[in-house]
């Protein structure tokens, strides 16, 4: 088992956390989006409560680790990774209950590139555990808006996770998909089971509008989030998301293979791990 010790070393090492890729330019302008109820990173949630771009920045200093300066404008944005290990045991800590109670488990990504073989290993070692991995609207096509126009996209499943790629991009079974903060697929996948009569999930694991799109809707998520994505983890303050894990969510794959070996270990959960 990777002890805590090492998750941080690694966490600073592959720029996961501490001193991060995602520029503070970015995440600020995520915040004045967020702030104005924009669609394009509100990620399909939609907040109780009034907030503004110095709650948003209060928060994510809060919760990330930011620096909490409106005067502090440029350069890469801070995560600490203090308060990413303690998500991650919170992460690791929902995933044992939900193995537990075998519980159906609904996991999907927008990062599929990156993140895939995190969500693929928690996948599998959730189906060793008993739990019924749902795999709901595979190719059911989704029209969701990009910055080319509204594009056909269909919902596609490889080792157990969610994903959408456009038709005829790549043949099915294949790693590749888009990146994506659209909750539609989710959307869809939560009323094909509701059509289908069930079961519904009890919990669902994964990013962007795949967490934002379930809470919104009344079912348990957790997730990754970066610094520019503000939702989750407003989300997770308004008790919508249980848990909302700071990370870079944009390193390369192989860096998160430490962190699903982490957070197995600590959920006491086994499982086969392949990696992309």
């Amino acid at each position: 088992m990777l002890s805590t010790g090492a998750l941080r070393a690694h966490l600073l090492a592959a720029r996961l956390a501490g001193p991060v890729a995602t520029s503070r330019e970015e995440s600020l302008r995520s915040y004045r989006l967020f702030a104005a109820r924009d669609p394009r990173v509100m990620l399909g949630l939609d907040p109780e409560w009034g907030w503004g771009e110095g709650d948003l920045l209060r928060l994510m200093a809060d919760k990330c680790g930011v620096s909490a300066d409106p005067a502090h404008v440029s350069g890469p944005d801070v995560i600490d990774p203090e308060r990413t290990v303690a998500a991650l045991e919170a992460f690791a800590g929902r995933l044992c209950e939900a193995a537990r109670a075998r519980s159906p488990v609904l996991f999907g990504t927008g990062h599929p590139h990156r993140l895939l073989g995190f969500y693929a290993g928690l996948a599998e070692a959730m189906s060793a555990a008993g739990c019924v991995v749902l795999t709901p609207a595979q190719g059911v096509r989704v029209d969701m808006a990009t910055r080319f126009g509204v594009r056909t996209h269909s919902i596609e499943y490889v080792r157990g996770v969610a994903l959408v790629r456009e038709p005829g991009v790549r043949v099915p079974g294949s790693a590749t998909g888009v990146h994506t903060h659209s909750p539609l697929p989710v959307r869809m996948a939560l009323g094909a089971l509701a059509e289908a009569g069930g079961p519904l999930p009890e919990l669902v694991v994964g990013d962007h509008g795949w967490v934002c799109g379930a809470g919104q809707l009344g079912v348990e998520a957790i997730g990754l989030a970066d610094t520019d994505d503000p939702a989750l983890f407003v989300g997770e303050a308004e008790g919508r998301v249980s848990v909302a894990v700071p990370l870079d969510d944009a390193v390369r794959a192989d860096y998160y293979r430490p962190l699903t070996r982490y957070v197995l270990g600590r959920a006491s959960l086994t499982g086969r791990q392949e990696w992309p």
